[in-house]
Order: structure tokens, then C-alpha cells, then sequence
């Protein structure tokens, strides 16, 4: 049973989708206020964490930050706060996914469902090269552990979110390659890109931030015009 902890001051809300969960084996604890959430979320030890936006205490985007400088589990957000300015500052903080609270609540199962896969699923290599599952794979001066999901750039840990690693593993299996923005959505997430969807622009965003790429002229992880995204293999020798 996958365990949740679901931050949601409306206690009607809290206890309808808490219910709805947990017919479908997942065991749910409500938080009604943000600033309790990570002691919570440190005692529950949850496999994700379902946050609302407006809170008291701290709200959802804000505690989103904090967590994601702590804890790289899945977060993803539940709010009725139909934005797309809200969408993509939310996946700036960190968030794995944005959901509005009016979305059926079998799609919202199937995606909670799907970043629960993502978190224990064992990666593997799936491209033609000589590498094996579960090798890391090494570029210069960057190391990606598949294993223990970790991510050395120069001898620093780079500590990235389920998401952002995920989406850096599905770049570095296919080193050299293009790959477009249908492509990586369907790999990572299952779904079709419907041409407004921005969530991978702003990962590979926080990707070259983190890795040191530039952002106005990125050299580690290009951009190729109404192409997609490549990943450089002999970018990281310095």
C-alpha cells in the first residue's frame, strides 16, 4: 500500500479524495495546514506528497520549494487555481505535476498511479548502445547512477527531483540524439504532447541550471529549433 500525505486545509475536500484513495489501496493522511506539512511529511515518510496551493500557515508553491531542497520524492499539486503562470512556477519549484482539483477522479488516480511507478520502477538502458541496465553512465566530468539515483557533476552530488532525473536519464540514454518534446512525454509521463504543454521546457530549464549549463547559449543540453532537445556527450569534460 502507497502512502500519501495529502495537504488540504477544506476538510470536505481532505476526507472525499482521501476516501477515494484509499479504496484504491493507498493510505492517505490529511494535513490541513502547510506549516505543520514537513514535520508531517518527516514522521509519515510518504511515497508522495499531494499539496493544495492556497494554505495557511505556508502555502502549497512555497512548501513545494522547501520539500524539494529536502526531500526527492513525487509532489504533485492539487488546486482549483486554473493558471498557466501558476502551472509553470509550480514545476519551477519543483513539482512533478499539476492537476486541477475538477479533473475525474480516475485520471487523477492514474496519474498519482504513474508517478508512483516512476518512483520504484528500476531504470534500464534502453538504447542500442553496449550499455547494460543499470550501468551508470559517464560523460567527462558527469556521472549518472540509474541504481542509487544519483548524479555527480566535478565531485559535487547534484541532488535533482524524481522527475528532473527521470527526464535527465531519458536525455543521457539517448546522448547525441534529438529528441522531441512528444517523444520525452510519452516516455516519462504516457501522454501525448497536445502542442501548449510546457512542463518539459521548464525541467530541462532547471536541468541546465543545475548542471551548469548556460542559459542564454546551452552547449550541455541544446535546444535544436522546432526540433526538440539534444543531449551533447562531449560537453562535460570541464
Amino acid at each position: 500500500m502507497n502512502k500519501i500525505v495529502y495537504v488540504e486545509d477544506d476538510p470536505d475536500v481532505g476526507a472525499l479524495i482521501a476516501a477515494y484513495l484509499g479504496k484504491h489501496d493507498m493510505d492517505v493522511v490529511v494535513e490541513p495546514r502547510g506549516d505543520r506539512a514537513e514535520e508531517i511529511i518527516a514522521r509519515e515518510k510518504p511515497d508522495l506528497v499531494l499539496l493544495d496551493i492556497m494554505l495557511p500557515g505556508k502555502d502549497g508553491m512555497t512548501l513545494c520549494r522547501d520539500l524539494r531542497n529536502q526531500w526527492q520524492g513525487p509532489i504533485v499539486l492539487l488546486t482549483s487555481l486554473d493558471s498557466d503562470m501558476n502551472h509553470i512556477l509550480s514545476l519551477e519549484m519543483g513539482a512533478s505535476d499539476y492537476i486541477l482539483k475538477t479533473t475525474p477522479p480516475a485520471v487523477l488516480l492514474a496519474r498519482l498511479r504513474l508517478h508512483l511507478r516512476q518512483r520504484v520502477a528500476p531504470a534500464t538502458v534502453t538504447t542500442a548502445s553496449s550499455l547494460t541496465p543499470h550501468k551508470a553512465l559517464r560523460f567527462g566530468s558527469l556521472s549518472i547512477d540509474p541504481v542509487n539515483r544519483q548524479v555527480i557533476l566535478s565531485g559535487e552530488n547534484i541532488a535533482l527531483s524524481t522527475a528532473d532525473f527521470d527526464l535527465l536519464w531519458e536525455l543521457a540514454t539517448h546522448a547525441g540524439q534529438i529528441m522531441d518534446r512528444d517523444a520525452l512525454l510519452k516516455n516519462l509521463r504516457g501522454v501525448t504532447y497536445d502542442g501548449l504543454d510546457r512542463s518539459v521546457d521548464v525541467a530541462i530549464s532547471r536541468l541546465r541550471k543545475k548542471l551548469l549549463d548556460s542559459a542564454t547559449e546551452p552547449y550541455r543540453i541544446k535546444t535544436v529549433r522546432n526540433k526538440g532537445y539534444l543531449f551533447a556527450p562531449h560537453a562535460w569534460d570541464n
